[in-house]
């Protein structure tokens, strides 16, 4: 018996919308497939790790036989350090946003700009380990997603760092890697290809995870590859597969927090 023409547009419209339901369907699948952007994953990690408490606090720790302090008040910063050097003088650096001072026993040293800048690096760069992944969002910060990754079983994003030479500091030529955990958001490991003094690469395995005051603090193995290989982005495959060796471990000790 013949379809009647009513039939055929009423069939044709059916088919229409089906097809219109499925590659809909299909559609809302791959956009929820895609991965997070590296920002998205920074932006947890740093929820994750301390929020809105990297934006007003005071901490103190020990490293290497000197004592830290770094304090921040929105985008306001003062970073010291103290130590006894070889002739029993007592030395303190302050860092802030309008530079760096030395003060020895209480007086206030005269510095060449060379040796002013050495200092601010140095102190600036243990602060900067010490509370990641709190300046992965500063300005001169260019964040890239740089895949998934599997580190002992876990999974994880991995988001690639090189920074805007205005605003980058001195190393603004290095470049860093970041492994951040796929579902808690914690950032377990990194790794860094440093240009000066001859240049180099290392590996950093965060261990004995605590929160003192709201932040996160961890401990590392410092890794270094086994054959001269900068290419950070392969260095989850090398720790997987004993391409590293451990040189040290990074310890931050007696950590207070106001």
């Amino acid at each position: 018996m013949p379809i009647r023409m009513d039939k055929w547009i009423f069939l044709a419209a059916s088919l229409i919308a089906l097809a219109a339901c499925s590659g809909g369907g299909a559609a809302e699948k791959a956009v929820e497939s895609e991965p997070p952007s590296a920002q998205q994953i920074v932006d947890a990690a740093i929820a994750k790790h301390g929020g809105a408490r990297y934006q007003q606090f005071k901490a103190e720790f020990d490293f290497r036989g000197r004592h830290y302090t770094a304090a921040r008040n929105g985008a306001q910063f003062t970073y010291e350090r103290i130590f006894t050097d070889t002739t029993g003088r007592q030395v303190r650096d302050v860092l802030t946003n309008d530079g760096l001072y030395r003060e020895v026993d209480g007086q206030r040293a005269q510095l060449s700009e060379k040796d002013s800048a050495a200092y601010a690096n140095s102190v600036n760069s243990v602060l900067y380990f010490a509370l990641l992944p709190a300046f992965l969002n500063d300005p001169a910060v260019v964040k890239e997603y740089a895949g998934e990754a599997t580190i002992k079983g876990q999974p994880y994003h991995k988001v690639s760092v090189t920074f805007r030479q205005e605003g980058g500091g001195k190393d603004f030529d290095d470049e860093y890697m970041y492994w951040i955990h796929r579902d808690s958001a914690t950032m377990d490991y990194l790794a860094y290809n440093y240009q000066v003094d001859g240049g180099g690469a290392r590996f950093r395995e965060a261990y004995n995870v605590r929160t003192v005051g709201g932040l996160r603090f961890a401990d590392y193995r410092n890794y270094k590859p086994k054959t001269d290989n900068r290419k950070v982005a392969e260095f989850d495959l090398l720790f997987e597969n004993e391409g590293l060796e451990l040189l040290s471990n990074i310890e931050t000790e007696n950590i207070a927090m106001d």
